[in-house]
This record gives C-alpha cells, sequence and structure tokens, in this order.
C-alpha cells in the first residue's frame, strides 16, 4: 500500500477528506500529518480518523533535520500541502524529487506566491471582476505556488459572486478533485 504524508496549517477539512477518501479506497492511507502549528484543528481530526499527527516548528523545518528524518521514516510515495503556509525547504524537496505536492485555490499563475491563500485570494478575485477562478494542482518547488501544474479545475464567476461564495465553491472543487488527482499520481507512477 502507498503512504501519503500531510502538511496542514489550519482546520484540516482538505487533509480530513484525502484521509477518508483513502481509507474507503485501500490504494494508499494517509500515514501522518504535520503541522507547524500546535493548536490546528488538523491534528484533532487526523487522531480521530486514527491518523499520527505532530507539530513542528517553523524553526524546526527549516533549520533542522528533524522534519527530513521523520520523513525518511515515513517512506511515503507522495507528500500532499493541504493549506500548508509555509515555504517548503529546499532540502527536503531534493530528498522527495517530484513527490511534494500543493493545492491553490486560485488558477495559477493568477493570484499565487507569498501571502496569498484562503479569503486573501478570493477577494483579490472578486475585487479584481475576473471572469472565472478556480483550483490549481502543482508540484512545490522551492518558490511559492511556481512548481509545475499538474491540474486545474475552472469555474465561471458571475457579478453576483462574493469571496465567500468563491470561497465555497473552491471547497466543493477541493473536496471532489484531491483526493482523484493524488489517486492518478499514485497509480501513474506505480510507485
Amino acid at each position: 500500500m502507498k503512504r501519503i504524508v500531510i502538511f496542514a496549517s489550519g482546520s484540516g477539512t482538505n487533509a480530513q477528506n484525502i484521509i477518508v477518501s483513502f481509507q474507503k479506497n485501500r490504494l494508499a492511507e494517509v500515514t501522518l500529518v504535520l503541522s507547524n502549528k500546535s493548536d490546528a484543528k488538523v491534528l484533532e481530526r487526523a487522531k480521530k480518523l486514527n491518523v499520527s499527527a505532530k507539530s513542528f516548528s517553523k524553526e524546526e523545518l527549516i533549520t533542522s533535520e528533524e522534519i527530513l528524518t521523520i520523513l525518511k521514516h515515513e517512506n511515503p510515495d507522495l507528500i500532499v500541502l493541504a493549506g500548508f503556509l509555509l515555504k517548503f525547504p529546499k532540502f527536503i524537496l531534493k530528498e522527495f524529487p517530484n513527490k511534494v505536492i500543493n493545492i491553490h485555490p486560485a488558477l495559477l499563475p493568477k493570484y499565487g506566491g507569498k501571502g496569498m491563500y484562503g479569503m486573501k485570494v478570493h477577494e483579490s478575485v472578486v475585487a479584481n471582476k475576473e471572469s472565472e477562478t478556480g483550483i490549481t494542482i502543482h508540484y512545490v518547488n522551492e518558490n511559492y505556488d511556481e512548481g509545475a501544474i499538474i491540474f486545474q479545475k475552472s469555474f465561471p464567476l458571475s457579478k453576483n459572486d462574493t469571496a465567500e461564495t468563491v470561497a465555497s465553491k473552491i471547497h466543493e472543487l477541493e473536496y471532489e478533485f484531491f483526493p482523484k488527482v493524488i489517486e492518478g499520481l499514485l497509480k501513474e507512477k506505480k510507485i
């Protein structure tokens, strides 16, 4: 069975959706959830679903070998960033080439980069009167939201859309497509 490690910073609804999806299909399992916030709700969600969960500090991620050691021990086939807000360290990316993916709540390259996450993205999309938006799943590289795009799904916006309605539509797409894309990557690579 293939192994997935999830990194998340917040409430963890995408992480929970991925865990539950793979508990049902048995192609892979989420073996560990890691968060840079000790009070992140994602840790509680993971534990309720019988998945190991740990927190760490930003310093532990970027300056020590501790997280890399944990990852090497877990030996994941895929590392999934699901609402993880820190830049992923180059030295970890080097150890897991083409095995780290992220989801972004906009159609990259638009509305990406440092500080562009969550409602900030949706507010910008609405303020700029975009005709469409959507999700992007991409490989992670050393820059925010600049890795190779794996998958995008868009939907049209109306003049009545607000940042809140956009967020709701984005979440629906994330829940539907993130597990499917992960499954496709795991099958395609025949890891």
